[in-house]
């Protein structure tokens, strides 16, 4: 492909994810979330979907609109969230949920990306995770219809350690504040996030971005994510609602009389 890596419209920019593909997807709740382009598969409607990200939105934005509409198969998260369809769906076996400890799951989406197939943790160390059995799927009855398997040990400096692999996906979709034409992204504050690890886990990666910008006009120093990891580039236009930043959770604590 040529350098000029930019997809005007978002619809085309995933026009390629076909049912079944895996995902692994940007954001922390619903900061520095690919808006955009998860509207673009929603509006695409291939189902089966097997998405890697941190948490899976909320009910009615992000994530979440996928999997309402029924295109998700199975998330491979750290925590359910505020997202009370993500928990009836998982207690109800309509989906496949992989609980993964959250630093476990950045490690292992950065090291598919790095090309290191597995490698070893002391976190989950003698729990569940390192004896498998925890649920995966449920049946319909409520009993376990997939379970965890069992990791392999290893003791270092006589602690002991589980085996992780490595996350490599099909599509990656992220969400960056400032991209060229060659791919090079640079995320804003916490909006990065998840959003370098996924991309570099993903085999094709399609980043929306807030602000175009020719090549060259970003500072070495200032990319956060370097375009070799980066397929395509979809500006997002500005006031799409699509790309609305919402707050997960909006908290206001009440002011007592007198108070400045």
């Amino acid at each position: 492909m040529g350098m000029d890596k930019v997809v005007a419209d978002p619809a085309d920019a995933v026009a390629d994810v076909a049912a079944g593909a895996s995902l692994a997807v940007g954001g922390f709740g619903l900061c520095g979330i690919p808006g955009v382009l998860i509207h673009a598969l929603l509006e695409r409607g291939a189902g089966g979907l097997r998405v890697v990200s941190n948490n899976c939105g909320v009910d009615d934005w992000g994530l979440g609109l996928l999997l309402r509409a029924g295109l998700i198969s199975r998330m491979t998260s750290s925590y359910v969230g505020e997202n009370k369809e993500f928990a009836r769906q998982y207690l109800h076996g309509e989906l496949e949920v992989e609980l993964v400890p959250q630093g476990t799951l950045a490690e292992r989406l950065r090291a598919g990306g790095s090309g290191i197939p597995a490698f070893y943790t002391p976190a989950g160390a003698g729990t569940w995770i390192e004896e498998g059995g925890l649920p995966w799927r449920y049946g319909t009855d409520g009993t376990v219809a997939v379970a965890s398997p069992p990791r392999e040990t290893r003791v270092f400096d006589g602690r002991d350690h589980l085996l992780e692999e490595g996350i490599t996906t099909d599509f990656a979709l992220v969400r960056a504040a400032v991209g060229d034409r060659h791919g090079n992204l640079r995320f804003h504050s916490s909006a990065r996030n998840f959003n370098p690890l996924a991309a570099m886990a993903g085999r094709v990666t399609v980043a929306e971005v807030e602000e175009l910008v020719e090549p060259g006009e970003l500072a070495p120093d200032d990319i956060h994510l370097p375009g070799i990891f980066v397929q395509r580039v979809v500006p997002v236009a500005p006031g799409d609602p699509r790309a609305e930043k919402r707050v997960e959770r909006r908290t206001v604590r009440a002011s007592s009389e007198g108070s400045l």
